[in-house]
Formats: C-alpha cells, sequence, structure tokens
C-alpha cells in the first residue's frame, strides 16, 4: 500500500532525526568519551533542536508558535508531575540501595564534569529549565505528530514514548547494570507515554512540560544524594 504525502514526509523526518539521540549519547559514554565524543554530543543536540523548526517553517510552511495552554492542562500536568515524582521516590526507597552502584555513578559524574555540587547545580537547572523543555518540543510535539500522521492519535501516543525511551536506554546503560536500566528504562517510557498523552489531550508542549521537570526534580535529587551525599 502507497503512502500519501503527509505519512511520506513523516518518515522522512523521523528517519532524520531519531538516530542523532543515540548516537550522540554512544559518542560521548562509550565510543570516545573526553574527546571526539562530547563534540558528537553537541552537535547531535543542535541537531535535534534546530530540526523541527527547521521542518515546520521550510518544509510544511507553517508558523511557530508559543504552544497556548488549553483549560486544565496545568493542573493535569502537576497532578500527573506529583505522582511520577513520589513512584520514583518510592521505587528508590525500595530498590536504589540494593540496585545501584554509587562508586560508579560518582566516576562517571566525575567524567561528565558534575562531580562537585557547583557543577551538578547548574546541570540541575539546565535540565529541569532547558531540556525538559527541548525534549517536549522535539518528543511530543514534532515526533509525535509525525507518528500520529502514521499510525493514529491512539497508537502514536505509545509509539512516540518508545522512541523517546530508546536514546535514554544507551545513556541509562552508562551509568547502571542491566537489571537496573532495564526498570529505569520501563519508568522512561512510562513517563513518556503519559508526556505523549499529554501533547495529545492538550495541544500543548506546557501540561508535559511541568510533569517532565517535577520528575526530574526527583531523579536529580535522588542523583545528588548519590553523587554527592
Amino acid at each position: 500500500m502507497s503512502l500519501a504525502q503527509p505519512q511520506r514526509r513523516a518518515l522522512v523526518a523521523l528517519a532524520l532525526l531519531l538516530p542523532a539521540p543515540s548516537l550522540g549519547a554512544a559518542f560521548a559514554l562509550f565510543l570516545a568519551p573526553g574527546t571526539l565524543g562530547p563534540w558528537i554530543y553537541g552537535l547531535s543536540k543542535i541537531w535535534v533542536a534546530l530540526l523541527p523548526a527547521a521542518w515546520c517553517l521550510v518544509l510544511e510552511r507553517q508558523p511557530l508558535s508559543a504552544s497556548p495552554l488549553r483549560k486544565g492542562g496545568l493542573a493535569t500536568g502537576a497532578l500527573l508531575g506529583g505522582a511520577i515524582a513520589a513512584v520514583i521516590g518510592i521505587v528508590y526507597a525500595l530498590l536504589g540501595a540494593e540496585w545501584i552502584d554509587t562508586g560508579l555513578m560518582r566516576e562517571r559524574a566525575t567524567e561528565s564534569g558534575i562531580g562537585t555540587p557547583a557543577t551538578y547545580l547548574a546541570f540541575c537547572a539546565y535540565v529541569i529549565f532547558v531540556n525538559s523543555l527541548l525534549e517536549e518540543y522535539i518528543w511530543r510535539w514534532f515526533v509525535f505528530r509525525q507518528c500520529e500522521r502514521l499510525l493514529g492519535g491512539g497508537l502514536a501516543v505509545f509509539a512516540a514514548a518508545l522512541l523517546f525511551t530508546l536514546h535514554h536506554v544507551v545513556a541509562l546503560a552508562a551509568y547502571f547494570d542491566l537489571r537496573t536500566t532495564a526498570l529505569a528504562a520501563l519508568g522512561v517510557f512510562l513517563g513518556a507515554t503519559i508526556w505523549s498523552w499529554c501533547y495529545w489531550r492538550f495541544r500543548s508542549v506546557w501540561p508535559g512540560y511541568l510533569s517532565h521537570a517535577l520528575a526530574d526534580i526527583a531523579i536529580l535529587a535522588i542523583g545528588y544524594s548519590l553523587i554527592l551525599g
């Protein structure tokens, strides 16, 4: 069965964007850490940040917007984010001490330049206020919409969440063993499913961003206690 023009464009858009985050993480954490890797990682971040806007403006000829809120969006995002943060805290309290190698985490954090309180807190600020928003813009506003054109809204929620999870698995594997990586990846997938649903429901990145930021705060607080506690 031949694909319609919007579906073909969606496939091309995904093919151009999806490999970059995983390749960037792989080079930075495994293939060339400390040398070429950080440069490739930085270029991959620039690529995935610029491609959605360029695609929208040049190929789709659509203006960018501030993703206006719909009624109830922020309250829903806050409620879901608080629930995710609580689950993260509970899972860590039950399994964290037994499953997480704090020595490896501290070693990796030092290699990455976030092994001191000042650099870690600066990293936290970047993750919460910049990276979380960028990920909503890239993975919900752009990737989810491409998946929606291919699969429809319901299936797109899960497809976009799965695609979001893939490059996180590469990063998680640098810090954790197989079972912890698998559990954390499941958590990423469930969180991404919720954030994709938020975009599908409200057609705005802000509810998902608020939920995402609250989840990141919980993760970063645990990271602080493991790396610097």
